[in-house]
Protein backbone atom coordinates (compact mmCIF):
# COMPACT_ATOMS: atom_id res chain seq x y z
CA UNK A 1 0.00 0.00 0.00
CA UNK A 2 1.36 3.33 -1.40
CA UNK A 3 1.85 6.24 1.27
CA UNK A 4 -0.29 9.25 1.01
CA UNK A 5 0.80 12.08 -0.42
CA UNK A 6 1.92 14.79 1.94
CA UNK A 7 0.82 18.43 0.84
CA UNK A 8 3.89 20.69 0.53
CA UNK A 9 3.59 23.92 2.55
CA UNK A 10 4.08 27.55 0.79
CA UNK A 11 4.97 30.57 2.45
CA UNK A 12 6.35 34.01 1.25
CA UNK A 13 8.99 35.96 2.58
CA UNK A 14 8.91 39.68 2.09
CA UNK A 15 12.64 40.01 1.96
CA UNK A 16 13.86 42.99 4.72
CA UNK A 17 17.40 43.96 5.01
CA UNK A 18 19.56 40.74 2.95
CA UNK A 19 21.92 39.75 0.64
CA UNK A 20 18.83 38.24 -1.84
CA UNK A 21 17.28 41.48 -3.31
CA UNK A 22 18.19 42.70 -6.24
CA UNK A 23 17.06 46.39 -4.94
CA UNK A 24 18.69 47.91 -8.25
CA UNK A 25 16.79 46.01 -10.59
CA UNK A 26 15.11 48.13 -12.55
CA UNK A 27 11.75 45.72 -11.82
CA UNK A 28 12.20 46.29 -8.36
CA UNK A 29 9.99 48.20 -6.17
CA UNK A 30 9.94 50.10 -2.39
CA UNK A 31 10.70 47.58 0.92
CA UNK A 32 8.59 50.88 2.94
CA UNK A 33 5.82 51.88 1.12
CA UNK A 34 2.77 49.75 1.91
CA UNK A 35 1.75 49.03 -1.72
CA UNK A 36 4.54 46.42 -2.04
CA UNK A 37 3.72 44.95 0.66
CA UNK A 38 0.02 44.70 -0.13
CA UNK A 39 0.77 43.36 -3.75
CA UNK A 40 2.96 41.13 -2.22
CA UNK A 41 0.79 39.83 0.26
CA UNK A 42 -2.46 39.64 -2.25
CA UNK A 43 -0.26 37.53 -4.50
CA UNK A 44 0.65 34.71 -1.84
CA UNK A 45 -2.77 34.77 -1.40
CA UNK A 46 -4.10 34.21 -4.78
CA UNK A 47 -1.70 31.31 -4.87
CA UNK A 48 -3.33 30.05 -1.67
CA UNK A 49 0.13 30.29 0.25
CA UNK A 50 0.17 29.39 4.00
CA UNK A 51 1.56 32.20 5.26
CA UNK A 52 3.51 35.57 5.02
CA UNK A 53 6.63 36.22 6.61
CA UNK A 54 8.58 39.11 7.82
CA UNK A 55 11.98 39.88 9.33
CA UNK A 56 12.35 42.10 12.01
CA UNK A 57 15.52 44.62 12.37
CA UNK A 58 16.31 45.86 15.91
CA UNK A 59 19.39 48.22 14.30
CA UNK A 60 20.81 49.35 10.92
CA UNK A 61 23.95 47.30 10.48
CA UNK A 62 27.06 48.33 10.50
CA UNK A 63 30.13 48.08 8.60
CA UNK A 64 33.61 49.28 9.24
CA UNK A 65 31.99 52.38 11.69
CA UNK A 66 29.48 53.25 8.56
CA UNK A 67 26.24 51.98 7.55
CA UNK A 68 26.52 48.85 5.28
CA UNK A 69 24.32 50.59 2.34
CA UNK A 70 25.01 47.70 -0.28
CA UNK A 71 22.13 45.78 0.61
CA UNK A 72 18.67 47.23 1.72
CA UNK A 73 18.59 49.71 4.50
CA UNK A 74 16.10 49.59 7.54
CA UNK A 75 12.37 48.83 7.11
CA UNK A 76 8.84 49.91 8.99
CA UNK A 77 7.60 48.21 12.46
CA UNK A 78 7.25 44.34 11.42
CA UNK A 79 3.27 44.63 13.43
CA UNK A 80 2.74 47.80 11.76
CA UNK A 81 2.96 46.02 8.70
CA UNK A 82 1.08 42.81 9.72
CA UNK A 83 -2.14 44.75 11.15
CA UNK A 84 -2.21 46.50 7.91
CA UNK A 85 -2.10 43.64 5.66
CA UNK A 86 -4.68 41.98 7.90
CA UNK A 87 -7.46 44.38 5.80
CA UNK A 88 -6.16 44.02 2.51
CA UNK A 89 -5.91 40.05 2.94
CA UNK A 90 -8.61 37.51 4.17
CA UNK A 91 -6.83 33.68 4.92
CA UNK A 92 -3.26 33.95 4.01
CA UNK A 93 -1.27 33.94 7.52
CA UNK A 94 1.03 36.71 9.04
CA UNK A 95 3.84 35.84 10.73
CA UNK A 96 7.00 38.42 12.14
CA UNK A 97 10.03 37.74 14.00
CA UNK A 98 9.95 39.30 17.11
CA UNK A 99 12.61 39.20 19.74
CA UNK A 100 12.57 37.75 23.16
CA UNK A 101 16.00 39.56 24.25
CA UNK A 102 15.13 43.35 23.98
CA UNK A 103 10.90 42.57 24.37
CA UNK A 104 8.47 42.42 27.10
CA UNK A 105 6.21 39.37 27.33
CA UNK A 106 3.42 41.22 28.10
CA UNK A 107 3.94 44.12 25.17
CA UNK A 108 4.50 41.34 23.10
CA UNK A 109 2.00 39.06 23.84
CA UNK A 110 -0.68 41.79 23.98
CA UNK A 111 0.57 42.94 20.07
CA UNK A 112 -0.25 39.28 19.30
CA UNK A 113 -3.23 38.85 20.81
CA UNK A 114 -4.28 41.96 19.07
CA UNK A 115 -3.16 40.84 16.02
CA UNK A 116 -5.05 37.15 16.28
CA UNK A 117 -8.19 39.60 16.61
CA UNK A 118 -7.63 41.78 13.70
CA UNK A 119 -6.81 39.08 11.30
CA UNK A 120 -9.52 36.56 12.56
CA UNK A 121 -6.91 33.93 13.50
CA UNK A 122 -4.27 34.28 11.25
CA UNK A 123 -1.28 35.42 13.56
CA UNK A 124 2.31 33.96 14.26
CA UNK A 125 5.04 34.62 15.80
CA UNK A 126 8.61 33.84 15.13
CA UNK A 127 10.89 33.81 18.55
CA UNK A 128 14.18 35.03 18.18
CA UNK A 129 17.09 35.87 20.51
CA UNK A 130 19.78 38.32 19.85
CA UNK A 131 23.40 37.65 20.22
CA UNK A 132 25.02 40.52 20.09
CA UNK A 133 26.32 43.97 21.92
CA UNK A 134 25.89 45.71 18.55
CA UNK A 135 22.11 45.50 18.13
CA UNK A 136 21.89 45.94 22.17
CA UNK A 137 23.27 49.26 22.43
CA UNK A 138 19.58 50.06 20.99
CA UNK A 139 18.27 49.25 24.69
CA UNK A 140 18.85 49.59 28.35
CA UNK A 141 20.20 45.40 28.57
CA UNK A 142 22.59 46.08 26.09
CA UNK A 143 24.44 42.89 24.47
CA UNK A 144 25.23 40.75 27.97
CA UNK A 145 23.39 37.57 27.81
CA UNK A 146 25.30 34.65 26.91
CA UNK A 147 23.76 32.24 24.67
CA UNK A 148 22.75 30.04 27.09
CA UNK A 149 21.29 32.60 28.81
CA UNK A 150 19.37 33.85 25.77
CA UNK A 151 17.65 30.53 25.17
CA UNK A 152 16.88 30.56 28.80
CA UNK A 153 15.40 34.04 28.68
CA UNK A 154 13.69 32.85 25.36
CA UNK A 155 11.98 30.09 26.95
CA UNK A 156 10.81 31.74 29.62
CA UNK A 157 9.68 34.42 27.66
CA UNK A 158 7.28 31.93 25.97
CA UNK A 159 6.16 30.24 28.48
CA UNK A 160 4.96 33.52 29.90
CA UNK A 161 3.11 34.94 26.66
CA UNK A 162 1.33 31.54 26.73
CA UNK A 163 0.60 32.18 30.41
CA UNK A 164 -0.87 35.14 29.20
CA UNK A 165 -2.96 34.34 26.34
CA UNK A 166 -4.37 31.26 28.68
CA UNK A 167 -5.55 33.66 31.36
CA UNK A 168 -8.75 34.13 29.34
CA UNK A 169 -10.38 30.71 28.81
CA UNK A 170 -12.57 32.10 25.96
CA UNK A 171 -16.03 32.59 27.34
CA UNK A 172 -15.87 35.58 30.05
CA UNK A 173 -17.46 38.14 27.65
CA UNK A 174 -20.85 38.40 28.12
CA UNK A 175 -21.89 41.76 26.65
CA UNK A 176 -25.59 41.12 28.41
CA UNK A 177 -27.00 44.63 27.39
CA UNK A 178 -30.30 44.10 28.97
CA UNK A 179 -28.37 43.30 32.06
CA UNK A 180 -25.69 45.95 31.69
CA UNK A 181 -23.19 42.99 32.27
CA UNK A 182 -19.97 42.69 30.40
CA UNK A 183 -17.91 40.09 32.06
CA UNK A 184 -18.87 36.96 33.42
CA UNK A 185 -15.58 36.76 35.40
CA UNK A 186 -14.13 39.98 37.22
CA UNK A 187 -10.81 38.07 37.64
CA UNK A 188 -10.85 37.33 33.73
CA UNK A 189 -6.43 37.88 32.44
CA UNK A 190 -5.51 37.67 36.17
CA UNK A 191 -1.94 35.80 35.91
CA UNK A 192 1.03 35.44 38.47
CA UNK A 193 4.37 34.47 36.92
CA UNK A 194 8.06 33.88 39.05
CA UNK A 195 11.21 33.05 37.00
CA UNK A 196 14.82 33.51 36.67
CA UNK A 197 13.71 36.60 33.97
CA UNK A 198 10.26 37.19 34.86
CA UNK A 199 8.59 38.50 37.88
CA UNK A 200 4.87 39.73 36.96
CA UNK A 201 1.72 39.79 38.28
CA UNK A 202 -1.83 41.62 37.04
CA UNK A 203 -4.15 41.14 34.75
CA UNK A 204 -3.78 40.35 30.95
CA UNK A 205 -6.42 43.12 28.61
CA UNK A 206 -6.87 41.39 25.66
CA UNK A 207 -9.41 38.71 25.42
CA UNK A 208 -8.64 34.85 24.42
CA UNK A 209 -7.60 34.96 20.19
CA UNK A 210 -8.96 32.91 17.54
CA UNK A 211 -6.37 30.62 17.79
CA UNK A 212 -6.33 30.55 21.59
CA UNK A 213 -2.24 31.28 20.96
CA UNK A 214 -0.42 32.34 17.71
CA UNK A 215 1.60 30.06 15.68
CA UNK A 216 5.49 29.79 17.10
CA UNK A 217 8.24 29.43 14.61
CA UNK A 218 11.88 29.36 15.37
CA UNK A 219 14.58 29.70 13.33
CA UNK A 220 17.88 28.94 15.33
CA UNK A 221 20.09 25.72 14.46
CA UNK A 222 22.32 25.37 16.68
CA UNK A 223 21.66 22.37 19.27
CA UNK A 224 19.91 25.21 22.15
CA UNK A 225 17.52 26.32 19.11
CA UNK A 226 16.73 22.89 17.53
CA UNK A 227 15.87 21.75 21.67
CA UNK A 228 13.99 24.86 21.68
CA UNK A 229 11.75 24.00 18.54
CA UNK A 230 11.23 20.48 19.35
CA UNK A 231 9.66 21.68 22.59
CA UNK A 232 7.60 24.98 21.98
CA UNK A 233 7.87 25.41 18.36
CA UNK A 234 4.86 24.68 15.88
CA UNK A 235 7.52 24.76 12.64
CA UNK A 236 11.13 25.42 12.13
CA UNK A 237 13.01 27.22 9.74
CA UNK A 238 15.90 25.36 8.18
CA UNK A 239 19.25 26.35 6.18
CA UNK A 240 19.50 23.29 4.44
CA UNK A 241 19.02 23.00 0.85
CA UNK A 242 20.25 19.89 -0.51
CA UNK A 243 17.99 16.55 0.10
CA UNK A 244 20.16 14.38 1.92
CA UNK A 245 21.46 17.75 4.51
CA UNK A 246 16.99 18.20 4.42
CA UNK A 247 16.26 14.68 5.65
CA UNK A 248 19.29 14.50 8.15
CA UNK A 249 17.89 18.06 9.65
CA UNK A 250 14.17 16.35 9.42
CA UNK A 251 15.10 13.64 11.30
CA UNK A 252 17.25 15.15 13.69
CA UNK A 253 14.58 17.26 15.62
CA UNK A 254 11.62 15.05 14.94
CA UNK A 255 13.53 12.54 16.88
CA UNK A 256 13.51 14.91 19.97
CA UNK A 257 9.63 15.36 20.28
CA UNK A 258 8.74 12.37 21.98
CA UNK A 259 10.60 13.42 24.95
CA UNK A 260 8.16 16.55 24.81
CA UNK A 261 4.60 14.25 24.77
CA UNK A 262 4.59 15.92 20.97
CA UNK A 263 4.12 13.68 17.43
CA UNK A 264 5.97 13.94 15.17
CA UNK A 265 2.98 16.28 12.75
CA UNK A 266 3.57 18.88 15.38
CA UNK A 267 6.49 20.36 14.20
CA UNK A 268 6.93 21.30 10.84
CA UNK A 269 9.82 21.96 8.47
CA UNK A 270 10.12 24.69 6.72
CA UNK A 271 13.35 25.72 4.66
CA UNK A 272 13.84 29.17 3.15
CA UNK A 273 14.40 28.99 -0.77
CA UNK A 274 14.99 30.79 -3.20
CA UNK A 275 13.85 30.50 -7.12
CA UNK A 276 14.69 31.07 -10.70
CA UNK A 277 12.46 29.99 -13.81
CA UNK A 278 12.92 29.78 -16.93
CA UNK A 279 10.84 28.60 -20.22
CA UNK A 280 13.83 26.02 -19.77
CA UNK A 281 15.62 24.66 -17.59
CA UNK A 282 18.74 25.91 -19.37
CA UNK A 283 17.63 29.12 -19.53
CA UNK A 284 17.08 29.25 -16.00
CA UNK A 285 20.56 28.43 -15.08
CA UNK A 286 21.37 31.24 -17.23
CA UNK A 287 18.98 33.51 -15.65
CA UNK A 288 20.58 32.00 -12.17
CA UNK A 289 24.34 33.00 -13.46
CA UNK A 290 23.10 36.59 -14.24
CA UNK A 291 21.10 36.96 -10.40
CA UNK A 292 23.98 35.63 -8.91
CA UNK A 293 26.28 38.59 -10.60
CA UNK A 294 23.97 41.17 -9.74
CA UNK A 295 23.39 40.11 -6.04
CA UNK A 296 27.35 39.60 -5.55
CA UNK A 297 28.94 42.98 -6.75
CA UNK A 298 32.40 44.04 -6.56
CA UNK A 299 31.96 45.87 -3.49
CA UNK A 300 29.61 43.08 -1.98
CA UNK A 301 32.58 40.81 -2.36
CA UNK A 302 34.74 42.63 -0.72
CA UNK A 303 32.80 43.59 2.33
CA UNK A 304 31.69 39.54 2.55
CA UNK A 305 35.49 38.66 2.66
CA UNK A 306 35.91 41.02 6.07
CA UNK A 307 33.46 38.98 7.52
CA UNK A 308 36.11 36.46 7.18
CA UNK A 309 39.08 38.38 7.35
CA UNK A 310 38.28 40.60 10.01
CA UNK A 311 40.12 43.90 8.76
CA UNK A 312 39.55 46.71 5.63
CA UNK A 313 40.49 44.83 2.23
CA UNK A 314 39.27 47.96 0.32
CA UNK A 315 42.11 48.35 -1.17
CA UNK A 316 41.67 44.77 -3.24
CA UNK A 317 40.85 43.90 -6.57
CA UNK A 318 37.57 42.20 -5.98
CA UNK A 319 38.34 40.53 -9.74
CA UNK A 320 42.29 39.56 -8.31
CA UNK A 321 43.30 37.37 -6.36
CA UNK A 322 42.87 36.65 -2.48
CA UNK A 323 44.47 38.56 0.13
CA UNK A 324 48.06 36.97 1.01
CA UNK A 325 47.43 38.06 4.03
CA UNK A 326 46.13 36.29 7.35
CA UNK A 327 42.24 37.25 9.37
CA UNK A 328 43.20 38.91 12.02
CA UNK A 329 42.13 37.27 14.95
CA UNK A 330 40.02 38.47 18.34
CA UNK A 331 36.84 40.17 18.62
CA UNK A 332 35.33 41.07 15.20
CA UNK A 333 35.32 44.70 14.48
CA UNK A 334 34.86 45.28 10.84
CA UNK A 335 31.43 44.03 10.69
CA UNK A 336 29.77 43.98 13.91
CA UNK A 337 26.80 42.56 14.44
CA UNK A 338 26.43 40.57 11.62
CA UNK A 339 25.06 36.86 11.67
CA UNK A 340 27.77 35.83 8.86
CA UNK A 341 30.64 36.23 11.00
CA UNK A 342 29.05 33.38 13.30
CA UNK A 343 29.31 31.37 10.09
CA UNK A 344 32.91 31.36 10.13
CA UNK A 345 34.15 30.42 13.68
CA UNK A 346 37.90 29.48 12.46
CA UNK A 347 39.20 32.43 9.88
CA UNK A 348 42.14 30.72 9.21
CA UNK A 349 40.88 27.65 8.28
CA UNK A 350 38.33 28.93 6.31
CA UNK A 351 41.05 31.68 4.28
CA UNK A 352 43.14 28.49 3.75
CA UNK A 353 40.38 26.74 2.40
CA UNK A 354 39.02 29.78 -0.01
CA UNK A 355 42.45 29.71 -1.18
CA UNK A 356 42.90 26.43 -2.09
CA UNK A 357 39.65 26.56 -3.85
CA UNK A 358 40.28 30.12 -5.66
CA UNK A 359 43.79 28.76 -6.96
CA UNK A 360 42.09 25.14 -8.22
CA UNK A 361 39.52 27.11 -9.97
CA UNK A 362 41.09 30.05 -11.30
CA UNK A 363 38.56 32.10 -9.21
CA UNK A 364 38.87 35.72 -8.83
CA UNK A 365 37.93 37.02 -5.08
CA UNK A 366 34.23 38.00 -7.15
CA UNK A 367 34.19 34.29 -8.25
CA UNK A 368 34.29 33.01 -4.95
CA UNK A 369 31.98 34.80 -3.57
CA UNK A 370 29.78 33.86 -5.78
CA UNK A 371 30.61 30.39 -5.71
CA UNK A 372 30.32 29.75 -2.09
CA UNK A 373 27.91 31.89 -1.09
CA UNK A 374 23.93 30.84 -0.91
CA UNK A 375 22.99 29.25 -3.93
CA UNK A 376 19.66 29.58 -5.64
CA UNK A 377 17.80 26.44 -4.18
CA UNK A 378 15.47 25.99 -7.05
CA UNK A 379 16.64 26.35 -10.62
CA UNK A 380 14.92 25.35 -13.96
CA UNK A 381 11.36 25.64 -15.66
CA UNK A 382 8.17 25.92 -13.88
CA UNK A 383 7.73 21.90 -14.40
CA UNK A 384 11.27 21.13 -12.90
CA UNK A 385 11.02 23.45 -10.03
CA UNK A 386 7.36 21.78 -9.30
CA UNK A 387 8.61 18.37 -9.52
CA UNK A 388 11.78 18.82 -7.13
CA UNK A 389 10.01 20.62 -4.37
CA UNK A 390 7.29 18.02 -4.20
CA UNK A 391 10.17 15.25 -4.21
CA UNK A 392 11.72 17.15 -0.94
CA UNK A 393 8.52 16.80 0.60
CA UNK A 394 7.84 13.51 -0.07
CA UNK A 395 11.42 12.77 1.09
CA UNK A 396 10.46 13.49 4.63
CA UNK A 397 13.50 16.21 3.40
CA UNK A 398 10.82 19.26 4.21
CA UNK A 399 7.31 20.32 4.98
CA UNK A 400 6.90 22.68 2.97
CA UNK A 401 9.14 26.12 1.64
CA UNK A 402 9.41 29.81 2.96
CA UNK A 403 10.17 31.43 -0.99
CA UNK A 404 12.69 34.44 -0.48
CA UNK A 405 12.23 35.74 -4.06
CA UNK A 406 14.87 38.22 -5.16
CA UNK A 407 12.83 40.55 -6.68
CA UNK A 408 10.58 42.60 -4.55
CA UNK A 409 7.39 43.19 -4.58
CA UNK A 410 6.77 41.08 -8.22
CA UNK A 411 9.39 38.06 -7.62
CA UNK A 412 6.62 35.67 -6.74
CA UNK A 413 3.99 36.48 -9.34
CA UNK A 414 5.89 34.52 -11.81
CA UNK A 415 5.79 31.32 -9.19
CA UNK A 416 2.51 32.16 -8.51
CA UNK A 417 0.87 31.64 -11.93
CA UNK A 418 3.42 28.47 -13.42
CA UNK A 419 4.93 26.58 -10.87
CA UNK A 420 1.40 26.16 -7.93
CA UNK A 421 -1.03 25.21 -10.98
CA UNK A 422 1.35 22.16 -11.68
CA UNK A 423 1.81 21.48 -8.04
CA UNK A 424 -2.23 21.58 -7.67
CA UNK A 425 -1.93 19.32 -10.57
CA UNK A 426 -0.09 16.69 -9.00
CA UNK A 427 -2.25 17.43 -5.77
CA UNK A 428 0.09 18.24 -3.28
CA UNK A 429 -1.23 22.13 -3.16
CA UNK A 430 -4.49 23.23 -2.15
CA UNK A 431 -7.07 24.88 -4.54
CA UNK A 432 -9.03 26.44 -1.97
CA UNK A 433 -8.23 26.90 1.73
CA UNK A 434 -10.69 24.49 4.12
CA UNK A 435 -10.27 26.78 7.21
CA UNK A 436 -10.13 30.46 8.50
CA UNK A 437 -7.22 30.15 10.71
CA UNK A 438 -3.03 29.61 10.13
CA UNK A 439 -3.47 26.35 12.04
CA UNK A 440 -6.19 25.11 9.79
CA UNK A 441 -3.85 25.67 7.15
CA UNK A 442 -0.83 24.42 8.60
CA UNK A 443 -2.81 21.43 10.12
CA UNK A 444 -2.03 22.01 13.31
CA UNK A 445 -4.21 21.60 16.65
CA UNK A 446 -5.95 24.72 18.55
CA UNK A 447 -4.82 24.29 22.12
CA UNK A 448 -6.97 24.20 24.94
CA UNK A 449 -4.82 26.21 26.98
CA UNK A 450 -3.56 23.53 29.03
CA UNK A 451 -0.06 23.21 29.89
CA UNK A 452 2.80 21.59 31.99
CA UNK A 453 3.94 23.24 35.11
CA UNK A 454 4.49 26.19 33.29
CA UNK A 455 7.10 25.65 31.96
CA UNK A 456 5.84 26.02 27.86
CA UNK A 457 6.23 22.51 26.82
CA UNK A 458 2.92 21.19 25.56
CA UNK A 459 0.47 18.33 27.04
CA UNK A 460 0.20 15.89 24.34
CA UNK A 461 -2.90 16.67 22.13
Amino acid sequence: MSKPLKQVHLAAHFPGVNNTTVWSAPEAGSHIEFDSFAHFARTAERAKFDFLFLAEGLRLREHGGAIYDLDVVGRPDTFTVLAALAAVTDRLGLTGTINSTFNEPYEVARQFASLDHLSGGRSAWNVVTSWDAFTGENFRRGGFLPQEERYSRAEEFLATANELFDSWRGDEIVADQAAGVFLRDAKAGSFVHTGQHFDIHGQFNVPRPPQGRPVIFQAGDSEEGREFAASDADAIFSRYASLEEGRAFTADVKRRLPKYGRAPGELLILPAATFVLGDTDEEARELAREVRRQQVSGATAIRHLEFVWNRDLSAYDPDGPLPDIDPLPGEHRVARGRAQVRMYRDPLATAREWRERAAANGWSIRDLVIETGNRQSFVGSPATVARTMEEFVQADAADGFILVPHITPGGLDAFADKVVPLLQERGVHRTEYEGPTLRDHLGLAHPDGARVGGTGRRTAS
